[in-house]
């Protein structure tokens, strides 16, 4: 079967999801992509862009698998003399209904975000079937819905919600976590003092903000414990990276982002700790990257975070306020040994492309035949 996968953000979380599947996948996978940059230009534009390229193109897929960050309808629309007889799935990675949007976005305060959340749902719509990374996604998006066609005039098509409702599914995050097997030590030194992880990207959705205030706290107890910064770093990002590092400068071993995946990789086995303080995810990938790579996490009981562990180990890893966060990273720098003799990358192992890949395949392949077995 051939696969068009379009992705008009093609960078990060986004770009490695859609590079794994065609590499794990059983299917012929062609992507479609732009750079990752403007990412609101993107939402608009990007569908014309690539709907030319298709135009074309004497590539004709059997399916379309476009991601959040296209406007399908309007790619349906100026492709329909080639797509008319393709069935197309959109998968969210996030939406712009339920994103936490930064305060000094100036599109919030013009009410202009609604653009992108219009997208999303308009997308959702048209296509044959949904898919979202996370159970929580799942219900988040939907949840959100009335409230968001409700604040229109008129004619708020409430009862699109169920048609969507009911062409919606869950499908994880696929992630090659094996790629980080080979860059495991054969023996893994033990820190001298506890290594905490940042390996988020540098934005307001990641809340760094409680997270180093966590951290000063601890180091005002003169808590002994070392850390390591990593993650995508941007143009613009929250003022406290910059402070932090001014602050805890004695006990930063690395201090911004690492190109090289080899690198990130040594460094995320190496931490002991995986503090997280998001406000926003729809999977967690970075957080799943910790996890599998036996880095004790301690998380938020919200968002997805709660999918990742299994039940009988919640009440060790999520915390339910600040005052509980502060408390929980305490107890573990203190019995950091304690906590390297145990195995949590079984909580996450299932992500990897080898597991997901058949899913995805059976899934798509299912969408296909719906499609047409429909008269």
């Amino acid at each position: 079967m051939n696969i068009l996968l379009i992705e008009p953000y093609f960078t990060g979380s986004h770009a490695s999801w859609a590079e794994g599947y065609v590499k794990h996948s059983e299917h012929q996978v062609e992507i479609y992509k732009i750079q990752g940059y403007y990412w609101k230009w993107r939402m608009h534009g990007g569908a014309v862009t690539l709907a030319r390229k298709l135009m074309k193109s004497s590539f004709l897929p059997d399916l379309i698998l476009a991601t959040d960050m296209l406007d399908l309808t309007t790619f349906l629309s100026l492709t329909r003399k080639k797509t008319t007889n393709i069935p197309a799935v959109v998968y969210f990675h996030e939406n712009q209904l339920t994103y936490p949007w930064s305060p000094v976005d100036v599109d919030v305060a013009l009410k202009r975000d609604n653009h992108y959340s219009f997208i999303n749902y308009t997308s959702a719509l048209t296509a044959d079937a949904v898919f979202f990374n996370s159970a929580y996604h799942h219900q988040s998006f939907l949840s959100a819905l009335p409230k968001f066609l409700q604040q229109f005039p008129d004619h708020n098509e409430l009862q699109s919600i169920l048609e969507i409702e009911e062409k919606s599914y869950v499908l994880p995050l696929g992630i090659d976590l094996q790629m980080f097997d080979r860059y495991k030590p054969y023996w893994l030194p033990v820190n001298e003092v506890p290594l905490l992880l940042w390996n988020h990207r540098w934005e307001y959705d990641k809340n760094p903000q409680e997270f180093f205030e966590a951290l000063y706290l601890l180091d005002a107890k003169n808590i002994d414990f070392e850390l390591a910064i990593l993650g995508e770093q941007f143009s613009q990002q929250p003022k406290i990276f910059h402070q932090a590092q001014k602050r805890l400068k004695d006990r930063i071993l690395h201090y911004g982002f690492v190109e090289n995946f080899a690198t990130y990789a040594k460094w995320v086995w190496r931490a002991d700790i995986l503090p997280v303080t998001s406000k926003q995810d729809f999977f967690g990938g970075s957080v799943v990257h910790g996890i599998y790579c036996n880095c004790f996490p301690i998380i938020p009981n919200r968002l997805a975070y709660p999918e990742h562990i299994p039940e009988e180990f919640k009440d060790q890893h999520l915390y339910d306020s600040f005052e509980d966060f502060v408390i929980r990273l305490e107890d573990a720098i203190t019995n950091v040994n304690d906590l390297r003799e145990r195995e949590v990358q079984e909580y996450v192992a299932h992500y990897d492309w080898r597991t997901m890949a058949p899913k995805y395949d059976y899934t798509f392949e299912q969408v296909v035949e719906k499609f047409h077995a429909i008269p």
